[in-house]
């Protein structure tokens, strides 16, 4: 089976991550890849053992000239079936490019954002499958008017032994340059607005009240850096919170931490979650689209009304004041993904969709 891969990011996380699990799983399987990316993307560079890859100019949503660039793809390459990764244009473009070439098409979604109805209707017509990577997101797929038939769910997935690794807490405080007495705290995630980080600023004074040597990493980049920079200040958390920026080494980071922190008003599923819960650490994060098929309440961590500053600060607070509940639930964390989010799974699962297509 030949499967071309659209995929519109740029960095090396979140779904582009996602992308390149798959891309490896299919390779193992006999299967032939070629990934259309933008020229000099980091999937690109990091897949090419697995794939053949086609850099192309990528502009995103309003780049109407995506549309031939892939058609010509297409028409030169003839692949058994094309698999739309992202937004970013590649969904509506690609699945327009599909369309013109008359090759079957399935889109990947991995956001629970809602779409008005005639978008949903107009746009994923365009697609013969459209896989959710969680049941949060089929929910609202599902609400808009998608038709049942097209829809299927296949999680994301997370290689959990990479994470399972040892704390090496000298050599993890070094490279970041903080206090070693902690605890530490982290938020895994882009720094835009539905993410939540103000809320957990927010909810910081009274534990950094109780535990001094508090420290909070946010790890991301993003449009709200600076506004967030101001909050910390105004809100003398300065000395407690590190803009840390992006790191390709949380595989050796996260089993450092004492709690990851996900306060995100939206959320697909969250791949930070996964990893953080295959390194044993207990999460605390809102109840709100796919995070509770990640974070189980009383199994891994917390769960907390999304936007809601009391709640988040009251579940921090007491997992903060006991060692022994943090530990149980890191272990539950690991058993979890090891149990349910393996590579193995998202890979088959979306094999099974292909074929389930193609006849």
């Amino acid at each position: 089976m030949r499967v071309l891969h659209v995929e519109g990011g740029r960095h090396l996380y979140g779904g582009a991550f996602q992308v390149l699990h798959l891309l490896r799983g299919l390779h193992a399987r006999g299967q032939e890849n070629l990934l259309a990316c933008p020229a000099g993307c980091a999937l690109g560079d990091a897949a090419m053992s697995v794939a053949r890859v086609r850099g192309l100019p990528m502009h995103g949503d309003a780049d109407l000239l995506l549309v031939p660039r892939l058609a010509r793809l297409i028409h030169d390459e003839r692949p058994d079936l094309v698999h739309l990764h992202s937004r970013i244009g590649a969904d509506l473009m690609g699945g327009i490019a599909a369309c013109l070439t008359g090759v079957p098409v399935v889109h990947t979604r991995r956001v629970d954002n809602p779409e008005p109805r005639w978008l949903v209707a107009l746009k994923y017509r365009l697609h013969d499958r459209v896989i959710a990577i969680s049941e949060g997101i089929a929910r609202v797929l599902r609400s808009e008017g998608l038709p049942a038939q097209k829809l299927r769910v296949v999680r994301s997935a997370v290689d959990w032994q990479l994470y399972a690794r040892p704390c090496d807490r000298a050599a993890v405080r070094a490279r970041l340059g903080v206090p070693a007495a902690g605890p530490w705290l982290a938020v895994v995630a882009q720094l835009i607005e539905r993410k939540g980080h103000r809320f957990l600023l927010r909810a910081l004074p009274p534990l950094v009240a109780a535990h001094p040597g508090l420290v909070v990493f946010f790890f991301g980049q993003g449009p709200q850096d600076k506004e967030l920079v101001r909050e910390i200040l105004a809100l003398g958390l300065s000395a407690h919170v590190t803009l840390a920026g992006f790191h390709d080494d949380l595989d050796e980071i996260l089993s450092c931490l004492d709690l990851l922190v996900h306060p995100a008003l939206m959320e697909g599923l969250g791949v930070a979650l996964l990893q953080a819960a295959s390194a044993g650490v207990p999460i605390v994060a809102s109840r709100v689209g796919g995070i509770p098929e990640a974070v189980r309440d009383g199994e891994n961590g917390l769960l907390v009304p999304p936007g809601d500053v009391a709640a988040l600060g009251a579940a921090l607070a007491a997992l903060l004041a006991a060692p022994a509940r943090r530990q149980a639930l890191g272990a539950g964390g690991r058993a979890l993904m090891a149990r349910e989010f393996s590579i193995d799974a998202m890979v088959e699962g979306n094999l099974a969709v292909y074929r389930e297509l193609l006849g």
